[in-house]
């Protein structure tokens, strides 16, 4: 008898890492049970995280993007990086929308350091609305976008260091 195949959705994790990272440290170490499909990028503020790193994680066939950072207000940086990656957030669903992938693969949260719990419900959460969309497909749309995107930010970093 042949076991049936579950899909296990590869998500890639952006975490900020004051809160959100702090947060999942303490679900891990309270053994909170949360599925481990995901890679964890841990980085300095949510506000940090490019639109062609969540566009390139898509084009690699990553499943799904999550996105943790600080509650707004509780940021750590004078920029409150959570209102960008809040702005960038809702480009990127766009963006994503637009060229035919469903939207509700990228996921942004605000998650503190003491919130363990919340951040295991809310991975378990995202974790089966992704099992229920199903793999993603590599779509040639995508990998355009993610080229055009690329080059739109590298000929912007130039143009702002004076090359």
């Amino acid at each position: 008898m042949v076991a049936a195949y579950k899909f296990k959705p590869k998500i890639v994790g952006f975490l900020c890492n004051w809160c959100c990272y702090a947060g999942a440290d303490l679900a891990g170490v309270s053994r909170y049970q949360y599925p481990p499909h995901m890679r964890v990028i841990r980085v300095m503020c949510s506000g940090r995280v490019d639109l062609a790193f969540i566009l390139r994680a898509f084009s690699n066939g990553i499943d799904g993007v999550f996105m943790g950072g600080c509650w707004p207000g509780e940021c750590h940086y004078i920029t409150e990086g959570n209102y960008l990656s809040l702005s960038m957030m809702h480009l990127c669903k766009k963006l994503l929308q637009h060229i035919g992938v469903s939207p509700e693969r990228l996921r942004l949260e605000w998650v503190s350091a003491s919130q363990g719990t919340r951040f295991a419900a809310v991975m378990n959460d995202f974790s089966n609305k992704l099992e229920e969309l199903g793999p993603l497909g590599t779509g040639e749309g995508l990998d355009k976008l993610v080229k055009y995107v690329g080059k739109e930010v590298t000929r912007l970093r130039e143009e702002k260091n004076g090359k």
